[in-house]
């Protein structure tokens, strides 16, 4: 009797994609109900501009879907945003995708613009949804280390990853987890490589607007002969403190946009439509003080917090932008980093995620990234319990 073969299994890739850590320690410390510094939630208040008209347009009936790459005004309002903010021209019809989330938009804009066993730059420490997205695809993510001590480019460290199955580069600026933001110099280089090797450089600029002291966020896209190659993606979820709500957007050149879009539609179909509403009310109705107000109020954030974990024994890098701090958790019991974020939590009810989450071949086991994205109130308790306690 003929033996068939067993179909009923996993793809090739689901055992090696485990739970995200960042994920696990979210779920234990609502277990025990501790202080969550280990997801980038970012629980602080909604504008109120952009919470009264989610309500309106849920009650004017904006509730069914919306074209595929977003409803008018929010495209129009992005472009205004993208000339003003980050000196890049992009046509609201054609060039610009709503897309629901960055996340989504990252999905999408590597579905489009990669085939399985192509290479991609990623810059470690990394995001690990980046580097999951990839594998996902059967992309081969390289790692390309930044300096221990500083996060410094090491442009021949970039020369010598590139071979000729390299299809992009991906740079998260302002950086999570480490909060580097890439100097102008920096860019070019990483530009000068891909204009030589013909490489799409993917840039995530979520947290463009948290950004402190004399660092300046630069999109990749303005500089000389890289408009075409590169894919910006962003949102309003870090900006508007609305994580949950699912509202990002790409830029690109509108020869690569069609096929971004279709892999969008076809995953998400479209991004919530009256949070949609809600945004582009957000993008028109804010001014200029919003943005440089938040930055001031979160660096604030990232001070309290660093002073913390240096009176607690464990030594932060501070990040130049994002809202996520790197620490030195060696003080700290454990032969791992898992172990380390789990006494934490056990000792002080503070959640952090395992720094091994953001590097590859075991490196990071001695850190920890802790989320500053936080109410006052609790940030306080979780300052407050990490001196007490350690």
């Amino acid at each position: 009797m003929r033996t068939v073969e067993n179909r009923l299994r996993l793809s090739e890739i689901a055992p090696g994609l485990v739970q995200s850590e960042i994920r696990a320690m979210s779920v234990e410390c609502d277990r025990v109900g501790g202080i969550n510094l280990a997801q980038g939630v970012c629980d602080t208040g909604v504008p109120e501009a952009v919470a009264e008209r989610a309500a309106e347009a849920i009650a004017e009936g904006y509730n069914i879907y919306t074209r595929l790459d977003g409803i008018a005004p929010l495209r129009e309002a992005i472009a205004q945003k993208l000339a003003r903010h980050n000196g890049i021209k992009a046509d609201p019809d054609g060039e610009i995708l709503v897309a629901s989330g960055a996340t989504g938009g990252f999905y999408a804009a590597c579905m489009a613009l990669l085939d399985p066993g192509d290479e991609v730059i990623l810059f470690e420490p990394f995001y690990g949804y980046h580097l999951n997205t990839l594998a996902a695809m059967r992309v081969r993510a390289v790692s390309v280390p930044l300096a221990d001590s500083n996060w410094a480019l090491d442009v021949d460290a970039l020369r010598s990853s590139i071979t000729p199955r390299t299809r992009a580069v991906v740079i998260n600026s302002p950086s999570n987890p480490c909060g580097k933001v890439f100097s102008r110099a920096e860019l070019e280089a990483v530009a000068a490589l891909a204009l030589e090797h013909d490489l799409f450089v993917i840039t995530d600029e979520i947290y463009e607007y948290f950004v402190y002291g004399e660092a300046r966020h630069i999109s990749m896209a303005t500089l000389p002969g890289m408009a075409e190659r590169t894919v910006t993606i962003s949102g309003l979820s870090k900006t508007f403190s609305i994580t949950g709500w699912r509202v990002g957007y790409l830029a690109a050149d509108r020869k690569w946009m069609g096929a971004i879009g279709y892999f969008h539609d076809l995953t998400y179909v479209c991004a919530p439509s009256p949070f949609q509403y809600a945004t582009a009310a957000g993008l028109v109705a804010l001014p200029e003080t919003f943005y440089a107000e938040m930055a001031r109020e979160y660096q604030a954030r990232r001070d309290q917090l660093c002073a913390a974990l240096t009176d607690a024994g464990l030594t932060p890098s501070i990040p130049e932008g994002a809202y996520y701090v790197l620490a030195d958790a060696t003080p700290l019991p454990g032969a791992a980093a898992r172990e380390k974020a789990r006494h934490l939590l056990r000792k002080t009810g503070v959640a952090a995620v395992a720094g091994t989450a953001f590097f590859s071949n075991g490196r990071g086991d001695h850190l920890l990234r802790f989320c500053f994205a936080k109410r006052d109130e609790d940030l306080q308790r979780a300052c407050a319990a990490l001196r007490a306690v350690l």
